[in-house]
C-alpha cells in the first residue's frame, strides 16, 4: 500500500497547474500540505477503531481486548518526530526520483540499529553489524547512481544531492520515532488504530497550525511556489480548483497512508519489525519498475546494483542468512533463533509506522 502512497506523492508532484490571483501554471509543490493529508489518514484510523469498539460491545462475546489505561500526550513526542521526519521527506521527494527516495530510506536500519544499543542496550550480533556496513556501502552507490544519472532532467544536480541528504536526514528521526514507539506500543498494549490514529491526531494539527506562520515565511528558491515562501496552502488549493485531478492523488495519498500504517503494525505483531523493515525495502522495485514505465525515471545500471546491495544489507540484519548456513557442513554449528524473531530495535517491540 505504500507503494500506492509513494505513486500518488509523485503523481501529485508531477501536476501543472494555475494558482491563485491569475499567477501563471506552475508545478504542485506543497509538501507539508501533503504532509497534513498524511496526518489525516492517519487521524482517520481514530475514528475506525471507535467504530470498532462500539460494535464489538454489542456482540454478545466481544473479542476486543480493552487496552491499559495510558495518557494520549505519551504519543506526542513520536507524533513530533513523525512530523518532522515526513516533512522532510517530503520536501526531499520534491528534490529527487521515486526510486531513490525508497532506496535511500532503506538508510533506517543503520539509525535503528545505533540507537537500539545506544538507548535500548541491545546487542547485535555480528550479522547485524555487517548488515549495516553493507547497507552503508549501497546508500553511496545509490548516491553515485543519482550523480551520474540524467533521469530526472527537471531537477538540477544540487537539488539532487540535497534532496538525497534530507531522505538520509530524515531517517535519523524515523529512528528516534522508532525507539519512542517501541518501548511504549507493547508497555501498553495499544490497539494499532489507536496508536495511529491519536499519533495522527497530534500531527495533523500541529502541522494544519503550522501551515499559518509558513505562509509568510520566505524560503527562497528553496520554496516551490509563486510567492516563495515555506507552504503555501491557498495556493494548492487554487491549483486544486484548476486540476480537479490533483486532489484524486490526494485522495490517494490520505487512504494509503492509512491503510498501510494500521497493516504495517498489525503484521509487525505477528512477525518482526525486521521482517517488516524487508518487505518495506521489496516495494522499490515496484515503484522503480512503474516510475520506468510512466516515463518518470529512465534506466540507470548503477541503481540495480545499489538496490541489491541494500537487499544482501536488510538480509543480513534481519538474518535470513541463517536458513542457507543450515545447509552447509558445519550449519549445525550456527545458534538457533536470531534476530528473525525480535523486533527491530528490542526482543518484544514494535513501531507505529516508518512513513514519515
Amino acid at each position: 500500500m505504500e507503494v500506492s502512497l509513494s505513486l500518488d506523492t509523485r503523481w501529485a508532484d508531477n501536476f501543472s497547474a494555475a494558482g491563485c490571483g491569475g499567477t501563471a501554471e506552475h508545478g504542485f509543490q506543497h509538501p507539508f500540505l501533503q504532509a497534513v493529508g498524511m496526518f489525516l489518514g492517519e487521524f482517520s484510523c481514530l475514528g475506525v477503531f471507535y467504530l470498532l469498539v462500539c460494535r464489538d460491545r454489542r456482540r454478545p462475546e466481544p473479542s476486543m481486548a480493552p487496552s491499559q489505561p495510558f495518557n494520549p500526550l505519551l504519543f506526542l513526542p513520536p507524533a513530533l518526530c513523525d512530523m518532522t521526519g515526513t516533512s522532510i521527506m517530503y520536501v526531499a521527494l520534491n528534490m529527487t526520483s521515486a526510486s531513490s527516495f525508497q532506496m535511500l530510506r532503506g538508510s533506517v536500519i543503520i539509525f535503528t540499529g545505533l540507537l537500539s544499543v545506544a538507548f535500548l542496550g541491545r546487542k547485535l550480533e555480528l550479522s547485524q553489524w555487517l548488515g549495516i556496513l553493507v547497507t552503508i556501502v549501497g546508500l553511496v552507490v545509490v548516491g553515485l547512481a543519482d550523480l551520474h544519472s540524467t533521469h530526472d532532467q527537471k531537477h538540477k544536480l544540487s537539488e539532487v544531492i540535497t534532496g538525497d541528504l534530507l531522505i538520509v536526514m530524515a531517517q535519523v528521526v524515523v529512528a528516534i520515532q522508532m525507539v519512542l514507539e517501541e518501548k511504549f506500543v507493547y508497555k501498553h498494549d495499544v490497539h494499532p488504530l489507536q496508536a495511529v490514529g491519536t499519533e495522527g491526531f497530534f500531527g495533523f494539527i500541529i502541522l494544519a497550525l503550522l501551515l499559518v506562520p509558513m505562509y509568510y515565511i520566505p524560503a527562497g528558491s528553496f520554496s516551490g511556489n509563486p510567492r516563495q515562501t515555506l507552504e503555501d496552502a491557498l495556493d494548492a488549493f487554487c491549483q486544486i480548483g484548476h486540476r480537479p485531478l490533483i486532489a484524486l492523488a490526494l485522495l490517494g495519498n490520505i487512504s494509503s497512508i492509512a491503510f498501510f500504517n494500521f497493516a504495517g503494525i498489525s503484521v509487525t505483531k505477528e512477525i518482526s519489525a525486521t521482517t517488516r523493515m524487508v518487505l518495506d525495502s521489496l516495494r522499490t522495485l515496484v515503484i522503480w519498475a512503474v516510475s520506468l514505465a510512466l516515463g518518470w525515471e529512465t534506466f540507470h545500471g548503477l541503481e540495480i546494483l545499489g538496490f541489491g546491495v541494500l537487499l544482501v544489507g536488510a538480509a543480513l540484519y534481519n538474518g535470513l542468512h541463517r536458513p542457507l548456513l543450515t545447509r552447509l557442513p558445519w550449519g549445525h554449528l550456527e545458534t538457533s533463533g536470531g534476530p528473525e524473531g525480535e523486533g527491530l530495535l528490542h526482543g518484544e517491540s514494535t513501531a507505529i509506522n516508518s512513513e514519515g
